[in-house]
């Protein structure tokens, strides 16, 4: 057992020998839920007993068609289960499995009651096993929730060795992988259960012959399936390189010092994670495109969180969504968690007593504990375009490592923008005059800069001719900027920003 399996395991032990009556274990891995257990009953010299609904109670390691049962088949009744833990003498551990359903039956609570008054004074445990908590109010009191951690590195690592040592000795084949190669491999494999993981490393082997870094991809492509079956976020597959994000210096050397800031060796010199970045500014002008860039650039899944899919009809369930939605988040790490307009995602905190019984204000209290304190290789890139709407709380220091303003882009920036915009449209940006481009898009942000070589394309193909900048400069004219229909708002932007963020740019606007 290795760091926080064993930590976890320390606290379960502790627990059992202070008598604590019920614990919940969530987890999605019965089988090493199962082998911890049972290394901890023979620690503790007593006997580990296992419950479902389809076999009832049976020994660790009794066959299913054993002629010596050690309880009556009738254990498969979830009351019939509880009143044999009653009447059990010897030490003992009960693991119940997916137990949840049965605790929305008032007898099964009620019995469940009486058997934890027992459980006080004797030396037996009863354990449930569970992806999902689902404890009833009766019981909040007499249960403790453990989580169980999914596999940490050298968990993976000994999964690894041992598939490549099968592969070696059933295919007779020798695979060797570089050691950079396998940390990006096992880092990417982080957030899977073991059986996930041996299924990537099983999958990429049959279908490629091998284990690199294309075959990142594979893992990458399990973790997506286990991000969308949660409905509460997305994962965004993106090819938007760095590159593709014009201007932003300040910010993108930033993300560049902070590359290697996931990696086995920075962890060794003593760097802590990254918690994120709060990008605040000027709509259309790159922030959720830096997102896309640098999940891109770190090879690291891209999430996306919708607020709004947290805040469910049913009472109490909106709280629970938030954990459900940071868990899985973290499941998955290390991964960039994206959160557009987070303004909006939490806009009326302060009122939310009075509009919904302060449910938004519990959500986002959540939200900002986790945010303080998590530990997770999350690393949170959160958006903002109104400033006069986003709580303040955010801004504290300790939620995000560093706050930027993004501004309009000026000259130079301009140029970029236009020659990664008409190289995207198979042009040759040397063909056109960039410098000319820009001056005349003088206030524009980056996705105006966008519409009007679209615009310009669409002039150009219905008059049956090529693009030029004249098509473009044609767009340009025609189009009011955002920067001119919202001037006073931009400039308070400015004025806030100068003193409370980072310039994501070197470069003062020229507007």
């Amino acid at each position: 057992m290795e760091g926080l399996e064993k930590n976890t395991l320390s606290g379960i032990e502790v627990y059992i020998r202070a008598r604590y009556p019920l614990l919940t274990i969530v987890s999605w891995e019965e089988e090493r839920v199962e082998e911890a257990l049972a290394s901890l009953a023979a620690r503790l010299n007593k006997k580990l007993f296992f419950w479902s609904v389809t076999r009832g109670l049976h020994a660790q390691g009794e066959a299913m068609q054993s002629q010596r049962r050690s309880f009556s088949p009738n254990t498969t009744d979830p009351l019939e289960a509880l009143e044999e833990i009653f009447k059990f003498v010897d030490a003992a551990i009960f693991l119940f499995k997916d137990f949840h359903p049965y605790l929305r039956d008032p007898a099964v609570i009620r019995k469940l009651r009486e058997v934890t008054r027992h459980l006080r004074s004797s030396h037996k445990t009863l354990i449930f096993v569970s992806p999902t908590m689902g404890i009833p109010l009766e019981l909040e009191k007499d249960i403790t929730v453990v989580d169980f951690p999914l596999p940490a590195l050298p968990q993976l690592q000994i999964l690894l060795d041992s598939i490549l040592e099968q592969v070696r000795e059933s295919a007779k084949k020798n695979i060797t992988i570089e050691e950079a190669t396998r940390e990006r491999l096992l880092k990417a494999a982080l957030g899977l259960t073991l059986k996930e993981a041996e299924n990537c490393f099983a999958r990429a082997l049959v279908l490629r012959g091998k284990l690199s870094d294309e075959e990142l991809g594979i893992i990458l492509t399990e973790k997506e399936q286990a991000i969308r079956k949660s409905g509460l976020l997305e994962y965004y597959r993106t090819d938007t390189s760095i590159a593709g994000v014009g201007g932003l210096d300040n910010l993108k050397e930033y993300f560049e010092k902070r590359s290697q800031a996931f990696t086995e060796k920075a962890r060794l010199f003593g760097l802590p994670p990254p918690k994120g970045v709060l990008l605040i500014g000027v709509q259309g002008c790159g922030k959720s495109l830096c997102a896309k860039a640098i999940s891109r650039e770190w090879s690291l899944p891209l999430l996306r969180f919708d607020v709004g899919k947290v805040f469910a009809s049913l009472v109490g369930s909106s709280e629970e969504n938030i954990r459900r939605a940071i868990a899985i988040a973290e499941s998955v790490a290390p991964a960039l968690l994206w959160i557009d307009e987070i303004e909006k995602a939490f806009a009326g905190t302060s009122s939310s007593h009075l509009s919904d019984a302060g449910t938004t204000s519990r959500v986002f209290s959540t939200f900002l504990t986790w945010l303080q304190e998590k530990t997770a290789p999350v690393f949170v890139m959160a958006t903002a375009n109104n400033i006069s709407i986003l709580p303040p709380e955010l801004l504290r220091k300790g939620r995000f490592d560093e706050i930027f303003f993004v501004d309009l882009p000026i000259q130079p920036e301009r140029e970029e923008i236009f020659r990664i915009h008409i190289q995207k449209k198979g042009r040759e940006p040397a063909k056109f005059d960039l410098p000319r481009l820009a001056a005349e898009s003088k206030g524009f942000s980056g996705a105006e800069i966008e519409e009007a070589v679209v615009s310009g394309l669409y002039e150009a193909f219905y008059g049956g001719e090529e693009l030029t900048e004249e098509h473009i400069i044609t767009a340009i004219r025609e189009t009011v900027p955002l920067s001119r229909t919202m001037m006073e708002d931009i400039q308070r932007l400015r004025e806030w920003a100068k003193e409370r963020a980072r310039r994501a740019t070197r470069y003062e606007s020229d507007t």
